[in-house]
């Protein structure tokens, strides 16, 4: 490691940095790289459907994001996060030199291929993104018999089942919302009567949400009958709050035109709760595709010789790092892909963005507790489709939805092939 150091230092003179090792360093540029791609392109996520349906402008989002985003990653983002993401090396085989010249390639590469999804307003999955720049560098790096391929197959097969569970539920909330509320002669009346139970559901995925994804860094183990009583005791809260909100909202005019305006106002509400949670429990946990390489390099150059660990500390400013870097992206890429996301798929309102949010909650709940793995990209797209789908096949864009599909099946193979590249890069740099 002292060579390498050496020959970065005589590579990248920092004066002011002079007492922090230079792979560290280069490797907290490259982590501040990837949260900006992070950023730009995932965290937009959630907050697309807000914009499209006009419950928030596209100014708003990005503040609302970005608060509970960086609230995530700094107070949420975990004090000891995995050297190699989602066990996808046997650490067993890695050597340190090829942890540090594989997670700078890492970094480097899927953040390159996030740029360029963003570029186009393509949301891809960032954890699938960094996953096969893992597998690239790893099966040339080290050996194929390092990756752990079973693992490849459950990402593979996710991406059929995130959107699909996403979607049909989406379906299926956005159709009882119609049958109840919409449908009727005086849709205002009946969102009074049934709202508190929106709101009910509402705050306890927003719970299990939060125990689940938003706060299992914190090491606050429930177990899952203690994590249901809690959240149903923040639904009740919900149901109550929602109760005197709803009694301010005044019936108006029965006027066909305008008879859905109030109605909407209420769903803006809900969609911006469920928006925001998904937010907090995104930024505490997908930061750690930024700043995972980033302790892992960090634990390799200061531990000097000896074996590689399968855990790596998260200093402070390393989830700071994650998180400005998140704020960056999120504030002057973002509005891209959230166009697509909120409407170049299909027309979306405050109900049918509300339909979209809370069946991507929820999937991403059932999902936490049943160990399959879920892209948050892949789940907000598939709630959005669902929606569209409950309008009918000609209110869903299919050139924008091959598109995202293909993005989707491109994306490893493209991060694990600009590994390889910037492995040897890095490797003949600093070798």
């Amino acid at each position: 490691m002292t060579t390498i150091s050496a020959r970065i230092s005589r590579s990248l003179p920092l004066p002011f940095f002079a007492s922090i090792p230079p792979e560290i360093w280069l490797a907290g540029v490259l982590a501040l790289y990837m949260a900006w791609a992070i950023g730009a392109n995932d965290v937009a996520n959630a907050m697309g459907t807000s914009v499209g349906s006009g419950a928030l402008t596209i100014r708003y989002a990005i503040l609302v994001a970005a608060t509970l985003e960086f609230s995530g990653a700094f107070l949420a983002g975990g004090h000891v996060t995995d050297t190699v993401r989602k066990g996808m090396l046997d650490m067993d085989l890695v050597s340190q030199e090829a942890l540090l010249y594989g997670m700078l390639a890492a970094l480097t590469s899927a953040a390159t291929l996030l740029l360029g999804a963003t570029r186009f307003g393509l949301p891809v999955s960032t954890t699938h993104a960094i996953v096969g720049a893992i597998v690239g560098f790893g099966t040339v790096g080290i050996g194929p018999e390092a990756v752990n391929w079973a693992k490849v197959g459950q990402i593979v097969l996710s991406w059929l089942t995130s959107p699909l569970l996403s979607g049909v539920l989406a379906f299926l909330i956005f159709q009882i919302t119609r049958q109840l509320i919409l449908n009727k002669e005086n849709p205002i009346r009946h969102v009074k009567r049934i709202g508190p139970v929106f709101f009910f559901y509402v705050f306890f995925i927003i719970g299990l949400v939060t125990l689940f994804k938003g706060l299992k860094n914190l090491k606050l183990d429930m177990a899952l009958p203690e994590a249901v009583a809690w959240s149903f005791a923040l639904g009740l809260v919900g149901a109550l709050l929602g109760t005197l909100f709803l009694r301010r909202v005044k019936e108006g005019e029965e006027d066909p035109d305008h008879r859905f305006s109030q109605v909407e106002r209420v769903f803006v509400v809900l969609q911006i709760l469920t928006a925001c949670a998904v937010a907090f429990a995104h930024g505490s946990n997908d930061v750690a595709n930024a700043i995972g390489p980033l302790a892992a390099i960090a634990t390799a150059v200061e531990e000097g010789a000896g074996e590689v660990a399968r855990k790596a500390p998260v200093q402070p400013w390393m989830l700071a790092v994650g998180g400005l870097g998140i704020v960056l992206g999120l504030a002057t890429w973002g509005y891209r892909v959230m166009e697509t996301v909120g409407k170049k798929i299909t027309e979306l309102t405050p109900s049918r963005g509300f339909a979209a949010e809370l069946a991507a909650a929820t999937t991403i709940v059932l999902a936490s507790r049943l160990g399959i793995p879920v892209s948050t990209t892949h789940t907000l797209v598939g709630a959005v489709l669902g929606v569209g789908m409950a309008r009918g096949i000609g209110a869903i864009d299919l050139r924008v939805v091959g598109k995202i599909i293909t993005s989707w099946l491109a994306t490893l193979p493209i991060s694990a092939a600009l590994a390889i590249f910037f492995f040897y890069f890095f490797k003949g740099l600093l070798g």
